[in-house]
């Protein structure tokens, strides 16, 4: 069964209400939009950590880590609009670890969409295994899929109390078709064993191993928006070529 695409009113209103999942300076129970620049605050509510991820990559804003994305091909990134406002984009791709190991690069060029999605182009071709994007028909109503990123660990108020060098990852559940931060066509989720956050921002929806989903908004205890991958499936293919 395909994701609806539910653009009502009624979902536009539920969507007003989920926090940006970009890090906040200071984490609050009450979820509230993170702006540009702030400092990270890092993984998964919940869940456990990633044993896999090589297509995971680390997003730092003017050398600061404030997002999760994704390596599609050797010279792109894809991850969530609201993360790339900051400027001075960099990425650590292919390690677990946000400190060490995996491959370095700069963002040179940056496309966004209405939705909440952008697309990075690298300053140079770095060879991993790249995420697979799914198509319409990828995801399902009521499928366990996982959720992957550096995001806050717990409701904390201080950024050094949510800190963890390590990717995470949680199963949810997909609930239907909802609006993104942007009110683009997205697929909301049910927590599982864990909860996206702020930090999470940015980082795939996995179905079956291939990515349908990316990081838009949650309200940290319940409930998570991923812009859906499927939806935009041709504009991603006529920017980054995949």
């Amino acid at each position: 069964m395909r994701i609806p695409k539910l653009l009502t009113a009624a979902a536009a209103t539920a969507t007003a209400v989920l926090a940006l999942l970009a890090p906040t300076a200071a984490a609050a129970p009450a979820p509230v939009p993170a702006g540009p620049g702030t400092s990270a605050v890092q993984p998964i509510i919940g869940g456990g950590q990633a044993s896999s991820g090589p297509w995971a990559a680390r997003l730092l804003s003017n050398g600061r880590e404030t997002c999760s994305a994704t390596i599609i091909a050797p010279t792109w990134i894809l991850t969530a609009k609201h993360c790339v406002s900051g400027g001075g984009l960099s990425f650590r791709i292919g390690s677990l670890d946000q400190h060490s190991g995996g491959t370095l690069a700069n963002g040179v060029q940056t496309y966004t969409h209405s939705s909440d999605l952008a697309l990075v182009r690298l300053d140079r071709s770095v060879s991993a295994t790249y995420a697979r994007l799914g198509q319409p028909g990828s995801v399902s109503v009521g499928q366990s899929v996982q959720v992957y990123g550096w995001g806050a660990t717990s409701q904390c108020g201080s950024e050094a109390n949510c800190q963890s060098r390590y990717l995470k990852v949680a199963n949810v559940t997909v609930t239907g078709g909802c609006g993104d931060a942007y009110g683009g066509s997205a697929i909301c989720a049910r927590r599982g064993n864990g909860i996206t956050a702020g930090g999470d921002s940015g980082g795939p929806m996995m179905a079956n191993g291939v990515q349908v989903g990316v990081a838009s908004t949650s309200d940290r205890q319940t409930t998570t928006a991923y812009t859906n991958v499927t939806a935009y499936r041709s504009w991603i293919r006529s920017v980054a070529g995949v």
